[in-house]
């Protein structure tokens, strides 16, 4: 590996407003490795982000191409691919909506359906750790989730792109013992990264109208308006 001790941080290209709005959730990659300056600026970016008290708990083990990396990519996998079929047929994805090819459930399946089957190959994967200080409790997600998205923020800064699982929780066991994670220490998240085979754009939501509440539960304010031009999405029926 290349000293990168004197290489600066790369330039962003992408203002910070229009990085939160059209960050999408990368789930398919081209087939080439992540060069290792940009993985230290998007591991830079996730250091910096803020946590209880400073304390800095968050702690990240990334995996690329090595025999350990391959290991737990395919462990990962197996736990994805368990996940997935799951939750497709407990949510119904292939029923009401999901029966028509063109619907954002069915396109939906069809993309978790080749991101777990995929998923052993993923360029990079970056599991996200906390080293608990004291008992669990609600709060703590706080000083490791931060993290996780500046990560996918500096990501698709950088051109590159990724998406945030759970998909590590079905072989966690086997992942302490392969990478050698001391107990007290939370495995959050597991996150892939790589340069996407499609495009960032703006992402489509619902109306902010909807999940933006003034004073009273229900109630939205009269500002909560989308700017011009905003795309919508309904939720998955």
């Amino acid at each position: 590996m290349r000293d990168l001790g004197d290489t600066p941080v790369a330039p962003d290209v992408v203002g910070l407003l229009e990085g939160l709005t059209s960050t999408r959730a990368i789930r398919r990659y081209l087939n080439e490795p992540v060069p290792d300056d940009v993985l230290r600026d998007m591991l830079f970016a996730a250091t910096r982000a803020p946590s209880g008290s400073n304390r800095q708990p968050f702690r990240f083990i990334v995996l690329t191409d090595s025999d350990v990396a391959q290991q737990a990519k395919k462990l990962i996998a197996v736990g994805a691919q368990k996940v997935w079929n799951h939750k497709r047929a407990n949510d119904g994805y292939n029923e009401g909506s999901g029966t028509d090819e063109n619907s954002p459930k069915s396109r939906m399946a069809r993309t978790m359906q080749e991101y777990v089957d995929n998923f052993a190959s993923v360029p990079v994967l970056v599991l996200a750790c906390l080293v608990r200080y004291r008992e669990p409790n609600p709060l703590e997600g706080a000083s490791v989730y931060p993290a996780c998205q500046n990560l996918l923020l500096a990501a698709r800064a950088l051109g590159y792109g990724g998406v945030i699982t759970g998909f590590h929780g079905f072989v966690e066991q086997e992942l302490r013992e392969l990478l050698n994670i001391p107990e007290g220490t939370l495995i959050a998240a597991s996150i892939t990264l790589g340069k996407p085979a499609g495009n960032h754009g703006p992402v489509r939501r619902v109306p902010m109208g909807e999940v933006v509440y003034g004073d009273t539960w229900g109630e939205s304010p009269e500002w909560a308006i989308d700017p011009p031009g905003t795309s919508f999405t309904s939720r998955l029926k």
